[in-house]
């Protein structure tokens, strides 16, 4: 019984830290959660064992458990990462399994070397909290300890425990032993950190470090966002610490390590990156925003900078902005057929009234707004735009970039543009209270407004317009439909493979375990395609609430969102993020563990195959 438990498990039964019993109840515990907790997780949660009485077991007790099978048994690491660890290393034979889960941030370098001490059977230092006894220092020089890579710390018990950047290494062990003898005892911590302590202990004594000019900075800036656009990234995140340089990209909603660069490299990247935007380069104690051009593989391209102090430096976000051919059509935005029809026909063909696409920061708002301006533009169509700023350009419409430092204000372009005959007015987002108003009585006055909010769900949206001081009946007799949206990453086509949704995902959604069963639910196992992580691309979501009489009726009386959202599904044909989210997991284009990562759970979904016939999904 004992193996099928595992050898850690068979380890604390055999030093009395755990009886038979409690074993078998966590494992029966354990199996009814799937894969979602590992044994020892399972026991630590019951408070049968905690993780330090773990560690020492094991310490002290040589296993032959391979480094990655621990981390996962210990709970450092999921299996889905230690696997996608592993392919990468199938393809990069000459790194080691710890610098790539490091290089990856799947753990932070300190968390490795913690459960490394726990192979190994030495004891980790963790030298961000531990503090340095510097009279043992009084006699030992601090270049001999640089260039053996260690750090005594402390005495304990009369021997002196060193931390090592490599415990197995005979040189650095021999370094020492010149010292103390054979007096000390061997810990092991993070290269970086024994460093960094050697280095403030020698007051100021540096290692040689890259030298970071003017041109070696144009080649980072370049390299960093050349590679960004060419691995589709739609920002990136350079941000200083004190130890290095960050770079991570955004790419399918998630940000993704890049690389790391020395931490002098910062002050020239952020002054390189100054110049482009026409930021002020002197000013480095307030926060700025700037815009750049970037010439690369013969495009222009366009980037919005933001500019935000830290103690460290000063972290920079390169917006890249999307362009015009990454318009999508119309028929590409992902809605399902039934939802499609009727919102060409009882939205985008209707003559006025104010149309609001919802969501977060990211949920691709302006790309499904200017999906919906090439849908209608004409020759016979006034279409007239103020945006903060313009980020898509497009043929045939008038659009205004909104610039508050020349008073070119939403207030000012908003009061001018109903001057402008226009048939369609296009307001980037309604920000206030002025531009609610506006879109509300250019609707009244016979106008089409298309918009933006930043609200959860679409009945948080008439919610907010009615806490925005705009009166219930203008709401009700203006505001045509409510489209809520978000983005899930679809499954990587290069690597799904079917599975079963757990138990647990399954009463999340208040579903049997048969709901799902007919179903061939896909997910990605990773691979160099998709960069590993099981998923490439994305697809909308959207929840498109069109308001009858039953729903303007409701908002005149000031119902609760509660009951604004039950009478949207069962008089205006409401189907909710969530549901049409389960529709897409029920094709295998995104999973359930996207749909929880993304989606707010308000109610529970209808049954998946009443979903798919609202949806007209076959």
């Amino acid at each position: 019984m004992n193996s099928e438990l595992g050898e850690i498990v068979s380890l604390l039964l055999k030093e009395g830290l755990l009886t038979n019993e409690q074993a078998l109840y966590a494992k029966r515990v354990q199996s009814k959660l799937g894969d979602r907790k590992t044994l020892i997780d399972t026991l630590k949660d019951l408070k049968y064992v905690d993780e330090n009485q773990v560690k020492e077991v094991l310490r002290d007790n040589h296993l032959s458990l391979r480094i990655g099978d621990l981390l996962v048994e210990c709970g450092y690491l999921s299996r889905e990462k230690l696997n996608a660890a592993l392919n990468i290393q199938k393809g990069q034979p000459d790194k080691r399994l710890g610098q790539i889960i490091v290089e990856k941030q799947y753990l932070s370098e300190n968390a490795f070397i913690d459960a490394l001490s726990v192979q190994l059977g030495f004891r980790f230092i963790d030298l961000s909290i531990e503090d340095v006894d510097e009279t043992t220092f009084k006699h030992i020089p601090i270049k001999w300890c640089m260039s053996n890579h260690f750090l005594p710390v402390r005495k304990v018990k009369d021997k002196t425990l060193i931390a090592f950047a490599d415990p197995f290494s005979k040189t650095d062990i021999q370094g020492a032993e010149k010292l103390f003898g054979k007096n000390f005892t061997i810990g092991i911590a993070a290269p970086y950190m024994i460093e960094k302590k050697l280095e403030k202990l020698g007051s100021g004594i540096i290692g040689p470090r890259a030298v970071v000019d003017e041109n070696t900075a144009i080649g980072i800036v370049d390299s960093i966002i050349g590679n960004a656009i060419d691995q589709g990234a739609s920002d990136i995140h350079i941000e200083p610490f004190e130890e290095h340089l960050q770079i991570r990209y955004r790419i399918d909603g998630i940000l993704v390590p890049y690389k790391r660069f020395p931490s002098n490299a910062a002050t020239m990247v952020s002054a390189r990156i100054k110049v482009l935007s026409r930021a002020n380069i002197a000013e480095k104690r307030r926060h700025q925003d700037g815009r750049m051009a970037f010439e690369y593989k013969g495009n222009s391209l366009d980037l919005r900078v933001s500019i935000f102090v830290t103690i460290f430096g000063e972290k920079i976000v390169l917006r890249i902005l999307n362009r015009i051919d990454q318009i999508l059509k119309f028929e590409q935005m992902g809605m399902q057929p039934k939802m499609l029809d009727r919102f060409r026909k009882d939205v985008l063909n209707v003559p006025s009234g104010v149309m609001i696409i919802t969501g977060p920061t990211g949920s691709g708002k302006t790309t499904t707004l200017y999906s919906c301006v090439s849908e209608i533009r004409s020759p016979q169509t006034s279409i007239i735009t103020a945006e903060d700023p313009v980020e898509y350009v497009v043929e045939g419409i008038s659009q205004c970039s909104i610039d508050p430092n020349i008073n070119l204000t939403f207030e000012e372009t908003l009061r001018h543009i109903v001057r402008q005959d226009p048939d369609v007015i296009v307001i980037g987002e309604i920000r206030d209270n002025y531009s609610a108003n506006v879109a509300v009585h250019a609707a009244l006055t016979g106008h089409k407004v298309l918009t933006s909010f930043h609200t959860e769900d679409s009945i948080s949206g008439l919610i907010r317009l009615m806490n925005m001081d705009v009166e219930a009946f203008l709401i009700s007799s203006t505001v045509v439909c409510v489209l809520a949206q978000r983005l899930l990453r679809k499954v990587c086509d290069h690597c799904a493979d079917t599975y079963t949704p757990s138990s647990a995902d399954l009463k999340l959604l208040g579903y049997g375990p048969d709901e799902l069963k007919k179903y061939s639910l896909l997910k990605g196992k990773g691979c160099p395609v998709c960069n590993h992580t099981g998923y490439k691309g994305r697809i909308a979501v959207f929840e498109l609430l069109i308001l009858d009489e039953f729903v303007k009726e409701a908002i005149l009386d000031c119902r609760s969102s509660y009951e604004l959202r039950k009478i949207s599904m069962e008089t205006a044909g409401l189907v909710t993020l969530m549901e049409d989210a389960l529709s897409k997991v029920s094709l295998g284009i995104t999973t359930l563990e996207e749909t929880f990562r993304c989606i707010p759970r308000l109610l529970n979904p209808r049954p998946m195959h009443e979903i798919n016939r609202l949806l007209g999904v076959s």
